[in-house]
């Protein structure tokens, strides 16, 4: 059964916040390296790249990939589940993007496992033995728990934002007011993907955020770094 009220919203506040131990600030998602390139300088620049990283890779991707897990999970079809966190993993382009989600959806699950046990959230966590993608433990903890799909992902992707903005305002001359009003102004954009995402399968995933990509190989090596990402 979904649950659209606040027996919904309240597990998804606490999950997707930053004080949950997935370790999320430890991760930029390139984000330093963009930095150090120049390439983000300011709020403006700032807001730009988050839109292009959100709307042309991560955010995108990261919508189908959890919704994908999350209708596994409600139709009991945990092949697909596992064929969906295979297919996360693995399309990971760098070693420093594959560890920010591996070990921070292994972390989520686990943590909801401890906290939020159920019966469906155990079947599902038998199935993800190893290495979960974040996106992937996100829509498999949903299904367990009843909550919507689409509702989980609009959530997972203003959350996501909201933490690449605060990596943007310690890395970069970037307010906090100024980073609050780049969260407000992508709100909908979350939305929008997460919407877009609800009748997309695994087969629709893409990526165009080359820059992103190159600049994260180049971040295993930069000499001087806050982020493991």
């Amino acid at each position: 059964m979904r649950r659209t009220d606040a027996a919904t919203l309240l597990p998804l506040l606490a999950w997707l916040s930053p004080a949950f131990p997935v370790g999320g600030y430890a991760y930029s998602h390139g984000l330093e390296q963009a930095v150090e390139d120049g390439d983000v300088m300011d709020p403006a620049s700032l807001e730009v790249w988050l839109e292009e990283a959100l709307a042309l890779g991560l955010g995108r991707n990261d919508a189908i990939l959890l919704q994908a897990a999350q209708r596994a999970v409600a139709a009991g079809d945990l092949a697909t589940l596992r064929e969906a966190n295979e297919l996360a993993l693995a399309f990971a382009p760098t070693r420093e993007l594959h560890l920010e989600t591996a070990q921070q959806g292994r972390s989520f699950l686990d943590a909801v496992l401890a906290a939020w046990p159920n019966d469906a959230l155990r079947t599902t966590a038998s199935e993800l033995p190893g290495e979960v993608a974040y996106p992937v433990a996100v829509g498999a903890a949903a299904a367990a728990h009843g909550i919507a799909g689409e509702t989980a992902a609009a959530a997972y992707l203003a959350a996501l934002t909201q933490a690449l903005v605060s990596a943007g305002v310690r890395l970069a001359p970037v307010g906090q007011t100024a980073g609050a009003r780049i969260v407000a102004r992508l709100a909908p954009l979350a939305q929008r993907l997460a919407v877009e995402a609800a009748s997309l399968t695994l087969d629709d995933l893409a990526s165009s955020t080359f820059r992103l990509d190159l600049g994260s190989a180049r971040h295993e090596t930069q000499y001087t770094r806050l982020f493991r990402s």
